[in-house]
């Protein structure tokens, strides 16, 4: 009881000073710097654009003629960020204040304080970066490590029956959170609480069929790791959530997890309280030239932590890991494989297992040459029993094998760099990528008429003049996509030139591609996309920019759709200041 009253009023005074102010959103501040810096500095920008739009075979995608005027400005005083912004067309006309949500988050040696709102990360199983309006602070002193919060987890919604727009009622929700240990390099042991509950008077009577209670949260975790015979690392967490569904059922004092009776008015146990853990380690090894490690994680059915928008649970994983090196870093191999299964207490219909395993293969064959290659299988398995099955079977033994689905999806990759000159008036390179993707499913152990291949590939040549400012560049794509009953694809090169003039400040960029779209072995339509873009700078900080495109397509006659050609040109203005 003394450790939360003290708790609560520490931050109390500073939680009620900040919810009186106005929306501000507020980065990282250094209060080292204060009296080494400019104590305010002032930026942001201006632009407008013009945009004209002509057509001709289609209905018109936008108006003739439109205009942008959109702008920023941001006030900061010693990293106290006030950021404002604007915009105005010839459509509608908007303000806004982008800082919904303000946060203080000042920094003075090893001590970080969250002010307003803010978010902390303690562990997956405890506090995981739930939003909170409160206070919070990190200290390092040393070796030692102190993390605390408290404040406002959910705020109240009152159930609205009268809006079609109305939210999800909630009751007010409240929390703390501790996170106490010590560190030292790779070994470290840390002792973590939190706590959150729900005010039953913040919102009027909620109708039942909301499914809406109030509840109360205490996670106790104990997490560390440990540096074993200098090459092992054994890493690991424990945590056991108390939940209460609703802390309006009677009190009582459970025979199993006695902890939870003997924690004061931190948490009081009641007819609904559930009792779930949660446990991860990973025991690491670690050479020279090579590590692999295996980990574990099991969590309850029923695992919850109101510290969490979302969380997992009902899972047992197996995985192991590894990674290498060979000829001095030239060639660096990793790899992993894991698998999943849910239904550990064998209350559901039905059971997954995900088998998930990849491999990547890097390597550096010269300066010149750069090789990858990766490869992943993601196969999941389901047993899916009818409750009738088990009702109406005679012996455990019948109808083992009622319904056994395997959806498998593949994934393969090779990337290839080469630098094929690069000089003070000449670079050249050429990039290669292929990928290669595959979804099957299999009923029984049997194909199943189903399932995609999608097949990408890329090739792109960069050619740079660096004397004349030019700039060359070509590529050629190709995608294919099959199912069972279609066959797309769609191919086409690409090429782009750019030059630079009066020293860099004018540049101007032309640009083509042409695609083919083919169905099966028909050809259903070609586009040609044309562009041209100009950009000129004056006093760096001023902009003018004109962009020109032309789309035009061309249709096969016994498909539904209808040539057409577009165009659209851009004509803008750009202007940036900052007072530093």
């Amino acid at each position: 009881m003394k450790f939360s009253i003290t708790f609560k009023n520490l931050f109390f005074i500073l939680v009620f000073y900040l919810s009186l102010g106005i929306n501000l959103k507020i980065k990282s501040q250094n209060l080292e710097s204060i009296g080494k810096e400019n104590p305010i500095t002032v930026s942001g920008g201006v632009s407008l654009n013009q945009i004209f739009y002509g057509n001709n075979g289609l209905e018109s995608r936008r108006d003739p003629y439109s205009f942008f005027a959109s702008g920023n400005i941001n006030f900061d005083l010693y990293g106290w960020s006030v950021p404002l912004s604007f915009s105005y067309s010839n459509q509608q006309v908007t303000f806004q204040q982008p800082f919904n949500q303000y946060s203080i988050n000042p920094t003075y040696k090893w001590i970080t304080g969250h002010f307003g709102f803010s978010s902390m990360n303690f562990s997956p199983y405890t506090l995981g970066g739930h939003n909170f309006l409160g206070a919070g602070v990190e200290a390092r002193p040393g070796k030692w490590q102190v993390s605390a919060m408290y404040g406002r987890l959910l705020a109240p919604v009152p159930p609205d029956s009268t809006s079609d727009n109305r939210g999800i009622p909630a009751f007010r929700r409240m929390g703390w959170g501790i996170k106490a240990g010590y560190t030292d390099g790779q070994d470290q042991l840390h002792l973590i609480l939190f706590n959150a509950k729900d005010d039953i008077n913040s919102i009027e009577y909620v109708p039942e069929e909301e499914d809406i209670l109030p509840e109360e949260n205490l996670v106790v975790s104990l997490i560390g790791s440990k540096k074993i015979l200098d090459h092992f690392v054994l890493e690991a967490e424990y945590a056991i959530s108390g939940i209460t569904r609703d802390i309006r059922t009677s009190r009582i004092n459970p025979e199993s997890y006695k902890f939870f009776n003997n924690v004061g008015n931190l948490f009081q146990p009641r007819v609904s309280t559930g009792y779930y853990n949660a446990f991860n380690s990973n025991l690491n090894y670690q050479a020279s030239v090579f590590t692999i490690g295996v980990g574990v994680e099991r969590i309850d059915p029923g695992y919850r932590t109101l510290g969490a928008y979302f969380f997992n649970n009902d899972l047992i994983n197996y995985t192991v890991n590894g990674a290498t090196s060979f000829f001095r870093g030239k060639i660096n191999l990793s790899g992993n494989i894991g698998v999943q299964e849910d239904n550990l207490d064998k209350e559901k219909v039905s059971t997954m297992r995900r088998t998930v395993g990849s491999v990547n293969i890097g390597i550096a064959a010269s300066e010149r040459i750069n090789l990858s290659t990766s490869y992943s299988n993601f196969t999941s398995f389901t047993n899916i029993r009818s409750q009738f099955v088990d009702i109406n079977q005679l012996t455990p033994y019948d109808n083992l094998d009622t319904l056994n689905y395997t959806q498998i999806s593949q994934n393969a990759s090779v990337n290839g760099n080469f630098i094929i000159q690069s000089s003070e008036d000449k670079r050249q390179n050429l990039n290669i990528n292929l990928s290669f993707q595959d979804a099957a499913d299999q009923q029984g152990g049997v194909e199943q008429n189903s399932g995609s291949q999608f097949y990408l590939m890329n090739a792109a040549y960069s050619l740079s003049l660096v004397p004349q400012n030019i700039s060359i560049s070509g590529s050629f794509n190709y995608n294919e996509n099959k199912t069972i009953n279609t066959k797309s694809r769609t191919l086409g090169p690409t090429l782009s030139i750019s030059q630079s003039y009066l020293e860099k400040l004018l540049r101007v960029t032309l640009s083509s591609s042409y695609n083919s779209s083919f169905s099966e072995n028909s050809n259903t339509g070609n586009i040609l996309n044309l562009r041209l873009n100009g950009s000129y700078k004056i006093k760096k900080k001023h902009n003018i920019n004109l962009g020109l495109v032309m789309v035009n397509r061309q249709s096969n006659r016994e498909t539904a759709t209808s040539d057409f050609t577009e165009f659209t040109a851009t004509l803008g203005y750009n202007y940036n200041f900052s007072s530093r």
